[in-house]
């Protein structure tokens, strides 16, 4: 398996998120600089957390508009597998390979935190291996995470089963004060319709190893690779 992570001016994450490739067992990892047009192969890319440009205009609006994008966009079209978290599910939306925005927090406020992600879906290659209804630990570091769509972009989502992850509280149960951005429906993160694109504002990638507290974040990444290694 070869992944692409893709760099940009802002990114704060690029290095967490290829240390989290790496870090499995015969995964060949690069990273792609904005500028290049070229994903060399990559089966998986991810579009990693940050503040690319600064957030400046709209989070990821600058960046979906670099060169490498074209690539990425291309890539997914063709089915190519890809993973944007945080400011890489904003990029996501931007481009629209995801429908949806995220919009500021509902309390205005940086959100850095722990949160409970209950799986939604076992049906595609990012939580086959995590099991509909697990619930995983994963911290969240973000302005701008409110997630929301319009009604019709909604009934979709939710008759399609394209919702991937809620926010949740620790037992797994539905609590508003566990949804801690404000996101509509809880939605902490989206599949595209071909359910090979996965947009989330967690960080699953900090959440790797029990040296970083906790290691539920790793069974995203393990979902894929088991999936490709079949």
């Amino acid at each position: 398996m070869n992944v692409a992570v893709v760099e940009f001016l802002g990114s704060n994450c690029d290095h967490d998120a290829e240390q989290w490739s790496l870090r499995a067992a015969g995964v060949k990892s690069r990273m792609v600089w904005y500028e290049e047009r070229d994903l060399k192969g990559a089966d998986l890319v991810i579009l990693p957390g940050g503040f690319s440009y600064g957030d400046y205009l709209r989070c990821g609006a600058m960046a979906a508009r670099t060169p490498v994008m074209e690539a990425v966009i291309a890539h997914a079209k063709r089915g190519g597998l890809t993973l944007g978290i945080c400011n890489g599910f904003q990029m996501l939306c931007e481009v629209g390979l995801l429908p949806g925005a995220l919009l500021r927090n509902q309390n205005l406020k940086f959100l850095c935190q722990d949160v409970y992600l209950r799986c939604e879906t076992a049906d595609s290659p990012f939580t086959a291996g995590v099991g509909k209804g697990k619930v995983l630990r994963v911290p969240i570091a973000h302005g701008d995470g409110n997630y929301f769509a319009d009604p019709e972009s909604l009934r979709r989502l939710e008759a399609e089963r394209r919702v991937a992850f809620r926010y949740v509280a620790p037992s797994g149960d539905p609590d508003p004060e566990w949804n801690v951005n404000g996101s509509i429906r809880a939605i902490a993160g989206v599949l595209s319709e071909n359910r090979r694109v996965l947009g989330m504002m967690p960080h699953p990638e900090r959440a790797s190893e029990e040296v970083l507290g906790c290691d539920d974040g790793a069974l995203i990444l393990r979902s894929v690779l088991d999936g490709l290694n079949r």
